[in-house]
């Protein structure tokens, strides 16, 4: 479960950077961004418990 997450926010940040240089989506790149943080943030928390 844990790799799932970690890829997800993989694929969020590239996807992130690759909006931001190619300047499309506008509010969607800042939200994968978000989105990925709250990813990484989850994991954190989650990965302590175990």
């Amino acid at each position: 479960m844990l790799n799932l997450i970690w890829t997800g926010v993989v694929i969020l940040i590239i996807l992130w950077a690759l909006g931001f240089s190619v300047n499309i989506g506008g509010g969607l790149i800042h939200l994968l961004l978000v989105l990925a943080v709250i990813g990484i943030v989850y994991n954190i928390f989650v990965g302590r418990r175990i």
